[in-house]
């Protein structure tokens, strides 16, 4: 609900406010040159790319503002740095040769100097100076506490940093953060190598927690209503306690950070990072206060439910992303949120045409790249992905996206080996790469390697405990291993972050049953099969054509067959025909076959095996019932008729009677005659009328077909029927067994079997 009201009050798909692009051009503009200027360059890259993606502005004529001298001070104003606070502007000025030159030294990755330049260390910089801990105060140390200190002590806290201005103080702590991010993957060397535990941290880390807490504690004493914060600083405390395992206290931090920030994306997708499930999001929403009211809240819901995995509102998703590219029509980063929640949701189809016009559009372009190449691997398109992979090479080959490209380009080749190699350089160059983790994960698993496969989907968990693929796949690794409990429980990770997955449920269900543990497999498939139901698109469509349609369908239903039949026609029109696993309706009916002991036990497996026999066509297991009720009429008119032809060659005598009087049916009779003779005999087996024409006509060319488990699901029938002495149905089953081509030996051992039966009976 909260979503749809921020929805409402930026119109809908199609409507676009000129005051709201307005603003949006001269924040996108101003946050772009404030992350350029604090070294956050892939925030700045958003920014620029939402603000060239905005619509122009054709009533606007650009050559008048240029000649405009009374519009200079309006157009400083936008591209000034600093915010409305005489103070803060003295200290930038005043700070402005040093600033250049941590910059300067930023840039060049240098970043000890950048942070020596405003954050002088209390030893000189070595080796030493990363280990040992200095004896005497630094400048970002905290006063010690000492026993008995009271809580006005505490509040009379000091600024463990030199009066900077903020810009200042930001890069400078943001620079000794990377540093320690930079010596942390120094000490880590090899991917997976001896010192690749996952245990290194960063060391900086402590020491800027520590700061930043006193920073804001003096702060917030001195400025309760924050009007002098500007959001940069909340957003690297919350990014340290982020790091620092502090989740719920980061969370805090960085939501003030975007209420005093809106428009830096950086904090937002630090956010991201924090939600653990849709509830977390749903309880942020949900609090009015928590969120800024603008544009950029509804891009952080539909960005948070597509990193989610969300399908529960996948239309509320999908409505968002729309209205937010009727705003930013040509937005890549948008266009790639698309195409990723298609993936999702497996409309592969759709996913890949969002991605090629992309790569027509932007061929330089190599974010998102990596979710391209698991689509076409998926699609086993190898020509696609061939050519996929050798334009990533020719842009960038040391980029992580061109690696994963190339990678699964290998993978799909079954050059496992070769796709490793690649995946692991992936990690070289990006340690939190996620795909890359997963990826290397599924080819250890391919090779055998399960305990590699294992540190591989662990570390991925590490990077984000929201990917159900590293869940499943930790699953995989241990069922492999032959330790069910733990693979039980990671499979149960996975089915929690994706419940509208049949196949999660499926290996939840296969665990449980290598238990003997049925019940709860039981459960587990029949929520497999749940999740898994097929609704038919062509049905499920409601455009108004489709609609008058249907009625129009239904009204000649009731002039031909009364209501009754058009209310059967239009329930079938209105409701979309489902289609059910066969597979999990097979295993679930030996489930009850396994655990016997009681009279229902078999009768709940064969219910199941007729469910399984009924996706051929796609009807149900009463349509079943009464195909083979059709059947047996069929059979007995055959019986009468040829009951008749030996009557009549036996009684050459009697040339005159009539056949309607030896009771023969005319082969050119009228149609209406057939159909009142079989709605009477429908009556007397108590069926409704037209119910055996809708269980046959109905699902044509819905079903799935024969197939392999289909046919097994048969033959358990046929000997089910020879157990329950329906000797008839089990060798008209074993007869199509034998026709489909599937199980045919053990269905010709059944047919002599049941014909040596009756020859027995016939001869006693």
């Amino acid at each position: 609900m909260v979503s749809q009201q921020r929805n409402n009050s930026f119109g809908s798909v199609g409507e676009v406010d000129a005051e709201v692009v307005s603003e949006l051009r001269d924040r996108l503009t101003e946050i772009s040159i404030k992350c350029s200027e604090r070294c956050l360059y892939q925030s700045a890259k958003w920014a620029a790319e939402l603000l060239n993606s905005l619509p122009d502005d054709h009533d606007h004529d650009a050559d008048s503002q240029m000649h405009d001298t009374n519009n200079v001070q309006s157009s400083y104003r936008i591209f000034s740095t600093t915010y409305e606070d005489p103070a803060e502007a003295t200290l930038e000025a005043r700070e402005a040769p040093k600033y250049l030159l941590a910059k300067a030294f930023f840039d060049t990755k240098e970043f000890d100097r950048c942070a020596a330049v405003f954050l002088p260390p209390a030893i000189p910089a070595g080796g030493l100076a990363i280990f040992d801990k200095p004896k005497g105060r630094t400048p970002t140390s905290t006063p010690s506490r000492h026993k008995g200190k009271t809580k006005q002590a505490d509040a009379t806290a000091v600024n463990p940093f030199p009066r900077l201005s903020q810009k200042s103080l930001f890069l400078a702590l943001y620079a000794r953060y990377l540093a320690g991010e930079k010596r942390k993957d120094e000490e880590t060397e090899m991917v997976l190598g001896p010192a690749d535990g996952g245990q290194t941290v960063n060391r900086e880390l402590p020491s800027l927690a520590r700061g930043l807490e006193a920073y804001f504690r003096a702060r917030d004493s001195a400025d309760p209503t924050l009007k002098r914060s500007q959001g940069w600083l909340e957003y690297l405390y919350g990014t340290v306690l982020s790091k620092s395992r502090q989740e719920s206290l980061a969370q805090q931090w960085l939501l003030r950070s975007v209420r005093l920030n809106p428009y830096h994306w950086g904090a937002w997708e630090e956010l991201i990072s924090l939600l653990s499930s849709v509830d977390d999001l749903s309880a942020q929403l949900s609090s009015p206060s928590a969120l800024p009211p603008n544009i950029i809240s509804i891009m952080y819901q539909a960005v948070a439910s597509v990193d989610l995995f969300s399908t529960t509102d996948q239309s509320a998703t999908l409505s968002s992303l729309r209205t937010l590219l009727s705003y930013f029509p040509t937005s890549t980063f948008l266009l790639t949120q698309l195409a990723t929640l298609h993936y999702h949701a497996k409309e592969y189809e759709t996913a890949a045409s969002i991605f090629q016009d992309l790569l027509v559009t932007h061929p330089h372009r190599l974010d998102g790249l990596d979710h391209y190449s698991n689509i076409l691997y998926v699609m086993t398109d190898r020509p696609r992905l061939s050519f996929l992979a050798h334009l990533a090479t020719s842009v960038d080959k040391f980029r992580p996206e061109t690696c994963c490209v190339v990678g699964n380009y290998y993978s799909l080749c079954s050059q496992h080996e070769k796709a490793v190699m690649y995946f692991r350089r992936a990690l070289t160059l990006d340690r939190n790469f996620l795909a890359a983790w997963t990826l290397m994960g599924h080819e250890y698993v391919e090779l055998k390697n399960t305990h590699a496969a294992i540190e591989s989907y662990r570390r991925a968990v590490d990077v984000n405990r929201k990917d159900y693929r590293a869940w499943y796949g930790l699953g995989q690794a241990y069922e492999m291993l032959d330790m069910g409990f733990y693979a039980l429980f990671y499979y149960q990770r996975a089915a929690g972050l994706r419940p509208y997955d049949p196949k999660m449920w499926q290996a939840v269900g296969s665990c449980y049953a290598k238990m003997d543990r049925l019940e709860q497999a039981i459960k587990a498939l029949k929520r497999a099969l749940v999740a898994g139901t097929y609704i038919d698109d062509s049905n499920s469509t409601g455009s108004s054509s489709q609609q008058s349609n249907s009625f129009a369908a239904a009204a000649a239903a009731t002039a031909k067959g009364g209501s009754k039949g058009a209310k059967a026609q239009a329930q079938a029109q209105a409701q979309p025909r489902k289609l059910l696993d066969p597979e999990t309706l097979y295993q679930i009916a030996l489930l009850y076959e396994r655990r016997g002991g009681e009279a229902t036990a078999d009768a709940e497996a064969a219910k199941y095996m007729e469910l399984c026999v009924a996706q051929e066509t796609g009807g149900s297991g009463k349509a079943v019932v009464q195909a083979e009720k059709a059947l047996r009429k069929r059979a007995r008119k055959d019986a009468r008729a040829s009951a008749v032809a030996e009557e009549r060659r036996a009684a050459r005598v009697t040339p005159m009677r009539t056949d309607a009087e030896l009771g023969i049916e005319d082969e050119n009779a009228d149609d209406d005659t057939d159909i009142m003779t079989s709605e009477e005999e429908d009556e007397n087996e108590g069926d409704e009328p037209g119910e055996e024409d809708e269980a046959q006509g109905g699902d044509d060319g819905f079903g799935t077909g024969t197939t392999a488990t289909t046919s097994k699901a048969r033959l358990w029938l046929a000997r089910w029927s020879v157990k329950t002495g329906d000797l008839d149905r089990a060798e008209r089953l074993a007869e199509e067994l034998c026709m489909d081509g599937y199980e045919v030996e053990e269905a010709k051992a059944l047919v002599r079997e049941l014909r040596g039966r009756r020859e027995a009976a016939m001869g006693s």
